[in-house]
């Protein structure tokens, strides 16, 4: 609705809203009546470790209902329970009428007592021209904790005054976001809160600019996608039958979402899957990569396998020999890998057309990502990929995760590798994740908006540091930003044979990504190494019985007085 609606319009609204969030309740219990993305949301809002929250979402999947069951419990609560006022702001008067609307139901419901909502005028004063004093109409609910939910225009200085949560929905629509946070941060000096929600209304818009500041790790504020189809998958259309009297099917549910989609046409990326439009253009500038390429190639050598095409057909002697000569450098530059940085490994497999690259990073004390060793291979079998690989996990010090394009012909090495030195699996819940070297990565543009802008960050922050090569160069210049989202074009560029398609861009990312993984680190010493340390570097067991002090007892005796229990009667 971009106009003002009528009267009979609204009451119309009012009635069916509420008819149907009796409905809801009477079916599936208040303790139920969120769905799982709407829970997570609300569960973020009231945790006391968020103070900032951005949440950008797809269109109508009842974000904002949620966030006014929140407003309720915050200002419903006595001042001694962390009760407050919530300020609620948007672009249209029908979304603030709607949105305390939707604040009574959920007062109700929770059996909260609370005023008649209604509208109140308060004068807003503009500081370069005190005189100039208008009335602006707001709409409030006030609740026997002496707080109230208050729904302002979108003007920044009507927050002047007022103390609480500021809520600040579509807020992509509002005329000045960055001017809105500004005046709201205020409210965090008395322990207010502040949440943002929206669906994307361009790359360029204001409230993109927060996400991938969010994403880039340059902002400490807290963020949460919620896209059409996770909301489906948390029980959005079930919910949408249940209200409607329909009978729920996956089939129904299939047929309906494909006619969203197509309703939306080129407009769903924005609308419903939160990726923004409108962007397009090099990901990164030429300076601003040659001026992060400042290793030299003896710093962090960078290898180049390529094997002839009848490789698989010559004798296996031939092959060792054609291999070994090829990766003769190998274990030189693994042997400069210095012991004291952790390292992130990326891989991108490839076999016929593009390179396959391993990228491995290093992240120094100042947490500095380094080009540490880079493996180009041009028509290795994958056995041979494999073997590669594995040489340089093994040898790789303190190593903190691996991840690997697992999309198409990657995902079987993948699997052995992971199979080997175990699988990184992420999850929502911090204490179920596995902690596993190899993070199976299933490339996709939402994998891309997630992990590309903190690469981003990294060479605008000067926080990374790679190898003068000219190939590279072109592959980090083949990124574009394609609706919103930094990806990789289909085109090749290169001459026949020697055709690149973006393959160091894909390694590097998954090698930052692997290099932000939640990680472990154990210290082993085997017992052999103890006992010859204990024995001045002489093997045990071989030792003389003159050279056995006490410092390299036998580990089948025990000491003396392993015995004695209690006393030496």
């Amino acid at each position: 609705m971009t106009a003002p609606i009528s009267q009979a319009d609204w009451e119309k609204l009012r009635r069916d809203s509420e008819a149907n969030l009796d409905h809801v309740i009477a079916s599936v219990g208040l303790p139920n009546v969120l769905l799982g993305y709407q829970a997570r949301t609300v569960e973020l809002m009231d945790s006391t470790a968020v103070r900032v929250l951005f949440v950008e979402k797809s269109r109508r999947i009842g974000e904002t209902w949620a966030i006014a069951s929140y407003a309720v419990l915050r200002a419903g609560r006595s001042r001694q329970a962390k009760g407050m006022d919530v300020l609620y702001i948007s672009y249209k008067q029908e979304i603030a009428k709607e949105f305390i609307d939707t604040c009574g139901m959920w007062a109700r419901a929770f059996a909260v007592a609370a005023a008649e909502a209604g509208e109140f005028l308060f004068d807003d004063v503009d500081p370069a021209n005190p005189a100039d004093t208008r009335k602006i109409q707001a709409y409030r609910i006030r609740f026997a904790s002496g707080f109230e939910i208050i729904a302002l225009s979108s003007a920044p200085r009507t927050l002047r005054g007022h103390q609480g949560d500021v809520i600040i929905d579509e807020a992509a629509f509002v005329d000045s976001l960055k001017e809105l946070m500004k005046a709201a941060l205020a409210m965090r000096m008395w322990g207010g809160k502040i949440f943002v929600c929206s669906t994307h209304n361009g790359a360029e818009n204001e409230f993109n600019v927060y996400i991938q500041d969010i994403l880039g790790g340059r902002s400490k504020y807290k963020w949460l996608k919620v896209d059409f189809d996770q909301a489906l998958l948390d029980g959005l259309f079930k919910r949408i039958c249940l209200v409607n009297g329909d009978e729920w099917t996956p089939e129904y549910e299939a047929a309906w979402r494909q006619e969203i989609i197509d309703d939306y046409g080129e407009l769903a990326d924005e609308e419903l899957f939160c990726i923004p439009a409108m962007g397009s253009g090099a990901w990164l500038s030429a300076p601003l990569i040659e001026g992060r390429m400042k290793l030299l190639p003896e710093q962090a050598p960078i290898q180049r396998v390529s094997l002839p095409p009848d490789y698989l057909q010559r004798p296996g002697l031939e092959r060792s020999h054609l291999l070994k000569a090829q990766l003769d450098g190998l274990d030189d530059a693994l042997k400069l890998l210095n012991p004291r940085w952790m390292h992130a490994l990326g891989y991108d497999p490839a076999r016929r057309n593009d390179p396959a690259v391993i990228l491995l990073l290093a992240i120094d004390g100042l947490l500095q990502r380094r080009a540490a060793l880079t493996v180009e291979m041009r028509n290795v079998p994958f056995a041979e990929q494999k073997a590669i690989a594995r040489q340089i996990i093994q040898a790789a010090p303190r190593l903190v995760g691996t991840a690997i394009d697992a999309t198409g012909m990657g995902m079987n090495l993948a699997e052995d590798l992971g199979r080997e030195f175990g699988f990184y699996i992420p999850n929502d819940d911090p204490t179920k994740v596995i902690h596993g070297l190899v993070w199976q990565v299933n490339l996709s543009t939402p994998w891309y908006n997630e992990h590309m802008p903190p690469v981003k960050a990294a060479f605008e922050d000067g926080a990374i540091a790679l190898v003068k090569d000219a190939e590279h160069l072109v592959d980090l210049r083949l990124v574009k930003v394609i609706r919103g989202v930094p990806s990789i074009p289909p085109e090749r560029v290169g001459e026949e044979g020697k055709k690149r398609h973006g393959d160091f861009a894909i390694a590097l990312a998954l090698a930052f990504a692997a290099g932000r993984l939640q990680w472990r680190e154990y210290g082993y010493t085997p017992v052999s190494t103890g006992l010859q340390q204990a024995a001045g570097g002489r093997d045990f067991w071989n030792a003389d019985e003159a050279d056995r002090d006490t410092s390299a007892r036998d580990p089948y005796r025990p000491p003396l007085g392993a015995g004695i229990r209690g006393g030496t009667s």
